[in-house]
Parts: structure tokens; C-alpha cells; sequence
């Protein structure tokens, strides 16, 4: 498998990105890692989605680190410091779920909160279901587990044709796009950082096309059991979805009825559009913190 992996250089002076990098090995390529917070602390596992990277979370992790949280934020295969095949074919929901599995198994994670949006509750939700075991809590913000047997919203058709067909695929305006307030110049950087050549941005674009849309999808009979295990999930699930998001619409409602322990959990709807972390940070990382608390208490 080829791959490309970012230069360090293109890292240096984030904005509000101190983080010391930390990597693993998945399948001999290079894992990034944000790992703040008690390293003997119950882990916040913080999924990003598309096209963003570990930089979405830069304003939660330091908020849940402070409450007494250890947070892991890493970098999915394609995206951030991690590296990047450089193949559209190298890149599929399975194998994105196996990177994930190996990554949770050699860090040794467990009694984990996930913390998902976008992509990152595709493989989170996913990762949960199967290792039911190794979670305490979820909590999902602007995302969904589809199998396919759905209609998908007109919104992520447009999406994912332009993903798949524009031979322009501008990283940084498109989540600058997605959010309700206007990103900075700093901010316009980080986003693009990882992405210095179009070999760089080969699993960003592969990423629309690996949602199931149609219900004899490779991945929609995993994730159908994956929903069996969710329709049983009676651990803390909270949803703080934003009231900007076209493409997860619904999804809020659709989850608390279907997933028990969304049963009289303090849901929210945050101000935001799709990238609620860059719009409502602060209220959604509080959101984790006080759940957490709630379910210590208890």
C-alpha cells in the first residue's frame, strides 16, 4: 500500500493546537494521537469525521482534560498527521473499522466515553456495538449509523457528488462551509495542513462514498447488527446534535427512541451548523463533563 505522510513542518504554530503528538502502528502505517489529561483516567475516545482531523476538537479536549477526563483524540487513517494511502481503493468502511480496532486494542482502552460526529459515528457507533464492553457512555453530536434501508437527505447526495467529481476539493473552506461562524485565517490553515497535494486528500474524498446508501451496501448488514446491539444499549447515551446541520437532521429523535439508554438523558440542541465543535464547543464538551458526573453520582 502506498502512502504519503504530511510533513512535520506543515504542523508547526497551530493555532490552539499545543498537543504533544503521540503515534501508533496500525497495519505499518502511522497513527497520530492526541492523549491529554490523567493517563490513569477513564478515556474520552473523540472520533473526528470528514474532512476534518484531531484540530475540530482543539477547544474540548483541554475542557474535559481539566475535569479529570483522559481524552484521545486521534487522527483517522487518511486525515491529520496520520498517514495517508494514496488509492481511493485502499480505503473502505471495513478497513477504517479495523485501523480503529487496532487502535483501541494496543492502547489497551477501556470503560471508554465516545464522543462521535460525522464519520466518526459511522466507525464509533460501529466500534461500540462491538466491543460493548470496553464503553461506559456515548455521546453523539451531528451523526448516525445508516445501513442503507433509509432514504439519504438530498443534502449529502449533493455532498457526495462534489466529493467524488469537483477537481477542486478545498479542505478548509468546506468545514468553514459547515459552520455557522466564519473561521480565521490561522484556523483556515490547520484545516488544510494535512493536506499539501491531492495524493494527500485521497480518504477525504473516499469517505462520501463509503456511506451505505442502498440496503445491500457492503457495510449496511454490519452495521444492522451493529443496531441490534444499540436497540439493547442501556449505558448512558446523550445526543447534542446542533440546529444548523442539514445532512443529520432527525437523527437525534430518531436515536433517543430507538437506544435505551437515551431514555431521561439531558439531550441538547446546540447552536452550530455541521462542525458543531467549532461552533459550540464549549457547550458541548460541558455536555460530556456533566453526564460523566451525573453517572458517577449514580
Amino acid at each position: 500500500m502506498d502512502f504519503v505522510r504530511t510533513p512535520d513542518a506543515r504542523f508547526e504554530r497551530l493555532l490552539d493546537y499545543p498537543f504533544e503528538p503521540h503515534y501508533e502502528d496500525v497495519d505499518n502505517l502511522r497513527m497520530h494521537y492526541v492523549d491529554e489529561g490523567p493517563a490513569d483516567a477513564s478515556p474520552i475516545l473523540m472520533l473526528h469525521g470528514e474532512p476534518s482531523w484531531s484540530y475540530l476538537y482543539r477547544h474540548m479536549i483541554p475542557i474535559c482534560a481539566a475535569a479529570g477526563h483522559r481524552v484521545i483524540a486521534p487522527d483517522l487513517i487518511g486525515f491529520g498527521k496520520s498517514d495517508k494511502p494514496t488509492a481511493a481503493e485502499d480505503y473502505s468502511y471495513q478497513q477504517h473499522m479495523e485501523w480503529m480496532q487496532q487502535f483501541i486494542d494496543k492502547l489497551e482502552l477501556n470503560n471508554m466515553t465516545l464522543v462521535c460526529q460525522d464519520w466518526g459515528s459511522l466507525l464509533g457507533l460501529r466500534l461500540a456495538a462491538e466491543n460493548p464492553e470496553r464503553f461506559r457512555a456515548i455521546v453523539v453530536g451531528n451523526g448516525m449509523l445508516p445501513t442503507g434501508d433509509q432514504k439519504t437527505p438530498p443534502a449529502f447526495n449533493i455532498w457526495k457528488n462534489f466529493a467524488l467529481h469537483s477537481p477542486w476539493f478545498p479542505i478548509a473552506r468546506i468545514i468553514n462551509a459547515g459552520s455557522f461562524r466564519k473561521l480565521g485565517p490561522d484556523e483556515l490553515r490547520a484545516y488544510d495542513a494535512p493536506f499539501p497535494s491531492k495524493k494527500h486528500k485521497a480518504g477525504a474524498r473516499a469517505f462520501p462514498r463509503l456511506v451505505p446508501v442502498r440496503p445491500d451496501d457492503p457495510a449496511s448488514e454490519a452495521n444492522r447488527e451493529a443496531w441490534a446491539v444499540l436497540e439493547r444499549w442501556n449505558k448512558p447515551f446523550l445526543t447534542l446534535f446542533s440546529n444548523g446541520d442539514p445532512i443529520t437532521r432527525g437523527g437525534a429523535a430518531y436515536m433517543q427512541k430507538r437506544i435505551p439508554g437515551a431514555k431521561g438523558q439531558p439531550h441538547a440542541t446546540l447552536k452550530g451548523g455541521h462542525f458543531l465543535q467549532e461552533d459550540s464547543p464549549v457547550a458541548f464538551a460541558r455536555g460530556i463533563n456533566d453526564l460523566l458526573a451525573s453517572e458517577s453520582e449514580n
